[in-house]
């Protein structure tokens, strides 16, 4: 993002999340279009396919209607980058080509409400973190008490499992209330059927933008070079049937059900002016671990809750930087025994909390395991997920009259079959 003001000659919104100083990609399809990569600014997609027809990036136009942007993320940095600022360069200057060429602008420049988003990118692998001391901390009290609420490891390493690439969906998605086993803490022997503890966890994403070969490690110095973009991230919990199953190893049928991702990635560079100094991080963590400069991210985040045929009500208002630990680490650590990274593969920060009641990112801090719940605009209340409640998650970077947002990550509760 340039330290000066940019204006452009489109109309975009003081308050739109798709300002000239984002250009996120995504990949979009209509009647008359299978799937071309495409860019956002203001309330309209930019065709990526059909502007380079004019040949303003030279790049092959084959990678350009994929049906996800792998192939154009594996040209690399120097390529995407060029991509993003020659783009910036047709939409702020009004000679430009796409300005001035009638034809090139009607192929080109389509409104976000009559264009369907798909999914970004092959998800090859994701991996979710637990990365939130606020949200550790809330957690751990309810299952251990206050002396004990982060387990002993929680401090030196960032913890992590692998998820389930292939149920991870693109906003506008409806999925089925998850079945699995639930112990209720007066039964004797466990219990089959919906999960009635439907929980959504605000988070965000990284996607992979450079892959690696087994045996190879990223540091932290250098991470930032392998991580091409972020996007909005809810992964949905089953906290009853995740109660159930979780020991020893961890989440499985309460977590890969369904995950919801925005549409739009925004790139690393267009996040880079919003950078924050973190959380202090103590003990100091091992030498793999530590990081120089400011590496977390100011976005506020929120997310709603809207009932069927009613209006959403926000219920949580939180922000990226009360992460513990970084995106940087986060890959470091990944990567520190030799696994290998592929381009697309996505993880995810893990629930984000704040220090304060209104922070917390999953119903089961803001109603403290049920116990406080809460109460929407229609005058309903809600302990976990209701059936037919729609989660919607949006955030936004914002500094010195510059703006920079996700879209919408949004999904739809249906009941079990």
């Amino acid at each position: 993002m340039s330290s000066t003001q940019l204006t452009t000659w489109f109309n975009v919104a003081a308050d739109s999340d798709f300002s000239i100083y984002n250009l996120p990609f995504g990949v979009y399809s209509d009647a008359n279009v299978k799937h071309h990569a495409c860019s956002a600014i203001g309330d309209t997609i930019i065709d990526l396919f059909e502007l380079e027809s004019a040949d303003v990036f030279n790049i092959s136009r084959t990678v350009l209607e994929q049906p996800v942007l792998n192939d154009f993320i594996a040209l690399g940095k120097p390529v995407t980058n060029a991509v993003r600022l020659t783009l910036q360069a047709l939409l702020t200057n009004p000679d430009s080509v796409l300005k001035t060429n009638a034809d090139l602008y009607k192929r080109v420049v389509k409104k976000q409400s009559e264009v369907k988003m798909l999914m970004p990118v092959k998800v090859g692998d994701y991996t979710d973190f637990y990365s939130s001391i606020d949200h550790a901390t809330n957690i751990g009290i309810m299952l251990r008490g206050k002396e004990n609420a982060l387990m002993p490891n929680w401090k030196h390493l960032p913890v992590g499992y692998h998820g389930r690439a292939s149920s991870i969906c693109v906003s506008g998605h409806t999925f089925r209330r998850p079945k699995g086993q639930q112990k209720p803490a007066d039964a004797e022997v466990p219990v089959y059927g919906p999960s009635k503890l439907l929980d959504f966890e605000l988070e965000t994403a990284f996607i992979i933008g450079k892959s690696t070969e087994m045996g190879e490690s990223v540091s932290t110095a250098n991470a930032a070079d392998y991580i091409f973009g972020m996007v909005l991230f809810n992964d949905w919990s089953a906290r009853d049937i995740q109660a159930w199953e979780y020991i020893p190893l961890g989440p499985f049928l309460s977590k890969n059900f369904a995950s919801t991702i925005s549409p739009w990635i925004v790139t690393l560079e267009a996040l880079e002016p919003f950078r924050v100094k973190g959380y202090t991080q103590d003990p100091p963590l091992l030498p793999y671990l530590q990081y120089q400069g400011d590496k977390n991210v100011d976005i506020k985040l929120e997310v709603a809750i809207q009932p069927e045929g009613g209006k959403p009500s926000t219920i949580c208002t939180s922000n990226y930087r009360y992460m513990y630990y970084t995106m940087e680490q986060q890959l470091a650590h990944h990567t520190v025994n030799g696994c290998n990274i592929n381009i697309g593969d996505m993880m995810a920060s893990g629930t984000i909390s704040g220090p304060e009641p209104h922070e917390f990112g999953s119903m089961m801090e803001l109603t403290w395991r049920g116990t406080k719940p809460l109460q929407l605009n229609d005058g309903t209340e809600r302990k976990f997920i209701n059936d037919g409640d729609t989660v919607i998650v949006t955030g936004y970077c914002e500094k010195d009259g510059k703006r920079v947002g996700f879209g919408k990550s949004e999904a739809k509760v249906l009941p079990a079959n």
